[in-house]
């Protein structure tokens, strides 16, 4: 068991909770974050805004502290700003993590780069060439948040928000193996919303039924999990999935740019349903997800193509602020600009609400294996649920996987504990084994090499921590970040 500073008093209140922010300067959860804690009437204190960028972090603790200052708002919390972030989280009871460093053009360039090699990307952030370079910018990030929790708030709980979710999670134990960390992502979330859907549609008595009363069992690891269970008050909701998958027939469903006028993120559910088909369990996460952890669904001659499994690539436009990339503040502004609330969905206050004692939860968190998927390898981590309560987070055993769909999990498990090791050993040469061991890079081997060091010269300045003059697999390469960014 792990104690917290602030302890709930006898009336079920807690106040003068400290949470660190890293990311504080964020557009998207610091805001979600405001809007929540805003409406939390049972829990108050600080919350300590740090970020890369300072002038972000400033701006949203203004935003908060007039947000806060309403007389409609029952929230009582004071936001801060910090430059420096062993300030920010010196004797913090909760640390939320969602950054975005190094600078988005990074992210471009994991998009862009592979596509002129023929490999195309839904997201690229978990897995893939994305996946693998984003890690490797990721890994030392983590360990130094790690480290300064180590410093100055060795017993408060950590949650992560930011992608890829399972490294950035796991860097953190590596880092501190005694540190109190979780990963959260709303991907399960959406599909017991679709599973709401189903229960709506098969259950006489289900009307108006709520996602979060959709009970499910998670198995897997983040944005390629599985659930073999879903249950609505008592009754079998997984049991009408096979009618489900006759009305997602034909699969793919599409025809070829079918969706040009579809947002970027449109979903389906044409590829769960088709690993459903394949697999007998369901893959609960989106469909532009599920298809990066395996080679079929992107393997095209144009991007059209992917469009007829009802999902679309994310062009490298639109993960730019200057571009096409969605204004995530505007969801909490009315047609005044005035800030308003809402229900986020989001679960962090719950689950510090739980830890401080207040009221237990059960949700799906990120956490390392220490056998609740007893068929996946120990200490990775891990997606499945678990009940959070007092001063504890106790996963549920989730059982074993089918054989093929371990297989396939356990492939990235490997690569993804491949990437720590690389990024703790600032390993080049390691990173490009699992570079090649992704089910996404299906070019020729000395293609591979070519497309990985392309990325390393382009992304070098955000390499810092790894040995780049001495990796094998740049011999005869010449780094020339210029160059390459003019062909």
């Amino acid at each position: 068991m792990h104690s917290l500073q602030a302890e709930p008093p006898v009336d079920g209140a807690a106040t003068d909770v400290r949470i660190g922010y890293v990311g504080g300067g964020s557009q998207g959860w610091a805001l979600t974050l405001i809007n929540d804690l805003a409406q939390c009437e049972d829990v108050s204190g600080t919350v300590a805004l740090y970020d890369v960028n300072h002038e972000g972090a400033v701006e949203n603790a203004e935003l908060a502290n007039d947000v806060m200052d309403r007389p409609d708002v029952p929230g009582d919390w004071t936001f801060e700003a910090h430059r420096d972030m062993d300030d920010a989280l010196a004797g913090a009871d909760f640390v939320v993590c969602s950054t975005q460093d190094p600078p988005e053009e990074t992210f471009v360039h994991d998009i862009d780069v592979p596509q002129e090699y023929g490999i195309y990307q839904t997201v690229a952030d978990t897995v893939g060439p994305g996946g693998v370079f984003r890690s490797l910018r990721s890994i030392p990030q983590y360990r130094e948040i790690a480290a300064t929790v180590r410093e100055q708030c060795p017993d408060a709980w950590v949650v992560n928000y930011t992608n890829p979710m399972t490294v950035c999670t796991r860097a953190l134990y590596e880092e501190y193996p005694d540190i109190n960390a979780i990963g959260l992502c709303h991907e399960v979330t959406h599909v017991q919303h679709m599973l709401a859907d189903v229960a709506e549609r098969h259950i006489d008595a289900a009307e108006d039924v709520s996602g979060s009363e959709i009970a499910v069992n998670v198995k897997g690891i983040n944005h390629f999990t599985w659930i073999d269970e879903a249950r609505w008050r008592g009754h079998d909701v997984y049991q009408y999935l096979d009618e489900e998958l006759e009305r997602h027939r034909p699969l793919p469903g599409f025809e070829s740019g079918e969706l040009a006028d579809e947002s970027y993120w449109s979903n389906h559910d044409q590829v769960a349903f088709d690993l459903y088909d394949r697999f007998g369990v369901f893959a609960a996460a989106g469909d532009r997800h599920l298809a990066e952890f395996v080679p079929w669904y992107l393997e095209v001659d144009t991007p059209a193509e992917v469009e007829r499994w009802g999902i679309r690539l994310t062009p490298s436009s639109a993960r730019r602020s200057d571009g096409e990339a969605p204004a995530k503040m505007d969801k909490f502004r009315d047609e005044d600009g005035e800030f308003h609330l809402s229900e986020s969905g989001e679960e962090v206050v719950d689950i510090v609400r739980a830890l401080l004692g207040i009221e237990p939860t059960k949700t799906h968190v990120n956490y390392p294996n220490r056998g609740q998927c007893p068929d996946l390898p120990d200490g990775a981590v891990v997606e499945t649920n678990a009940l959070i309560t007092g001063d504890d987070i106790s996963p549920i055993t989730a059982g074993t996987l089918p054989r093929q769909v371990r297989s396939m999990v356990t492939r990235a498990i490997h690569n993804q504990e491949t990437l720590i090791e690389a990024g703790f050993a600032g390993d080049l040469d390691l990173a490009f084994q699992a570079f090649l061991n992704e089910p996404l890079v299906t070019v020729q081997r000395d293609e591979a090499q070519d497309l990985f060091a392309d990325l390393v010269a382009i992304e070098r300045d955000y390499l810092d921590a790894y040995d780049v003059e001495d990796a094998s697999v740049l011999d005869d390469y010449e780094l020339d970040r210029e160059a390459v960014l003019a062909d």
